[in-house]
C-alpha cells in the first residue's frame, strides 16, 4: 500500500470476524453447532415464499420495506414507521455506529459482548470501550461507571452472546436512565424470541428517546442464510438511520421469506419449546459430567471447563466425533465452548462425546 494511501482511522485495528466452522477434514457425518442456527431451518411458509419470489428476480425490490415493516409491526404491536430493516441486525449496528459515533467518540459494551460492536465502532473511527461483567452477566453499575462525556452508544445483548445470560427489565431501565444525555442505549435482541412473552425492550423504547432495539430473522426464524434484521426506536433515530441505509439493501426474496416467517408464529412457538426442552436436557447432562454452564436464555449454552487447555482438547475431540462447536477465547472466555442447541439426536451426540472425552482424560 502506498504511504500516502491509508484507510480511515480504526479500520486496521479491526480483527477479521471469524464465523463458525462448518466442516471437519476427514469426517463426513458432521453436525454444525457453532453458529447458533435453528436446527429445524425455516418454516415451510417461509420456504414457499422464497421460492415464489424467484419468479420476480428481475425486478428491483421496494426501497422502504413497507410490507415487511407492516408485518413485523402487526405481530409485535409496533409502529411500522419506527421500524428499519437491514441485512441482518449486524447492518443496523453498523448504521448506528456510522450515524452516531466517530473520531473522538466512544462506543461502550460489555467485556463478553458480541464482536460486531467493536468492529463497527472501529469502522466508524470511534473508540471501543469494554465494561466488565459480573460472573458473565451484564453489570449495569460497571457500564454506568465506564460512561464518559465521549460515550455515544451503549450496546448490550439481552440475552447475551456468547454467555446466554440476561438481565431484567428494571436493570435495563436503570441503565437507560443513567447513561449520558448524548448517548443511545442499543438493546440487541437477536435471541429474544427464545423467551416466551419477552418484548426485548420494546415497551422501554415507547417512553424514552434514547433507546433502540435490534432484532434478527437469523436465529429462531431459521433465515441466517438470507441475512435479514430489523430495528425499532424513536422516530428521529430511525429517520437518521434511513439516511445512511442503501436504498435496495434487502432483496424481494429476503423480504418475502421474512414476511411469511414472522407471520408463522405457530412454527416459532414449536421451535422455542423444542429449544427450551433440549437446552435444559443438555445443560443438565453436561453438568453431571463436571461441565457446568450458566442458565441460558438463548439457543446455546456456554460450557465451562477447568482450564483453557481442557476446553481446546475437548473441542478437538468433539471435532473428531463430527461435532463442531465454537471456541470463544476471542470473547475473553478461553476455558469455554459455546454449544448450539441442536435437535435431540445432536444434543445426545454431544453429551455422549463429552462423556467419552472425560473418560479418556481419566
Amino acid at each position: 500500500m502506498s504511504a500516502d494511501i491509508n484507510p480511515q482511522p480504526g479500520i486496521m485495528q479491526i480483527d477479521l470476524y471469524q464465523s463458525g466452522k462448518a466442516a471437519v477434514e476427514g469426517v463426513s457425518d458432521v453436525v454444525k453447532l457453532s453458529s447458533n442456527e435453528n436446527p429445524f431451518g425455516p418454516s415451510e411458509a417461509a420456504q414457499k415464499a422464497f421460492t415464489q419470489a424467484a419468479f420476480q428476480l428481475h425486478r428491483y425490490p421496494s426501497t422502504d420495506h413497507a410490507p415487511l415493516r407492516a408485518a413485523i409491526g402487526e405481530v409485535h404491536g409496533l409502529d411500522p414507521e419506527r421500524i428499519i430493516c437491514g441485512a441482518g441486525s449486524d447492518e443496523i449496528i453498523t448504521f448506528l455506529c456510522q450515524a452516531y459515533a466517530g473520531v473522538g467518540d466512544e462506543v461502550l459494551f460489555t467485556e463478553h459482548g458480541f464482536s460486531m460492536y467493536r468492529i463497527s465502532a472501529h469502522a466508524a473511527g470511534a473508540t471501543p470501550v469494554e465494561a466488565r461483567e459480573r460472573e458473565r452477566v451484564t453489570d449495569v453499575d460497571a457500564l454506568l461507571a465506564a460512561c464518559t462525556d465521549k460515550t455515544r452508544l451503549v450496546f448490550i445483548a439481552n440475552p447475551n452472546n456468547p454467555t446466554g445470560t440476561m438481565i431484567g427489565g428494571n436493570e435495563v431501565a436503570r441503565l437507560a436512565d443513567g447513561i449520558p444525555p448524548k448517548a443511545l442505549l442499543v438493546l440487541d435482541g437477536a435471541y429474544a424470541e427464545y423467551i416466551e412473552g419477552f418484548d426485548a425492550g420494546a415497551a422501554l423504547i415507547e417512553g424514552r428517546d434514547n433507546v433502540v432495539m435490534t432484532r434478527t430473522f437469523s436465529k429462531i426464524y431459521g433465515l441466517g442464510g438470507l441475512r435479514i434484521g430489523w430495528g425499532y426506536g424513536p422516530k428521529a433515530v430511525i429517520d437518521v438511520l434511513n439516511r445512511v441505509r442503501g436504498p435496495f439493501n434487502l432483496s424481494q426474496a429476503q423480504m418475502s421469506a421474512a414476511i411469511a416467517a414472522v407471520q408463522d408464529q405457530d412454527y416459532l412457538d414449536k421451535c422455542r419449546a423444542d429449544n427450551t426442552r433440549m437446552r435444559s436436557w443438555l445443560a443438565e447432562a453436561l453438568a453431571n459430567l463436571g461441565v457446568p454452564s450458566d442458565a441460558s436464555s438463548a439457543n446455546f449454552i456456554l460450557a465451562r471447563f477447568g482450564t483453557p487447555e481442557e476446553a481446546i482438547a475437548c473441542d478437538a475431540y468433539l471435532k473428531s466425533q463430527g461435532l463442531i462447536v465454537r471456541q470463544v477465547a476471542g470473547y475473553g472466555l478461553p476455558n469455554c465452548l459455546r454449544i448450539t442447541i441442536g435437535d435431540e439426536a445432536s444434543c445426545r451426540r454431544v453429551a455422549y462425546a463429552v462423556a467419552g472425552f472425560k473418560e479418556a482424560q481419566g
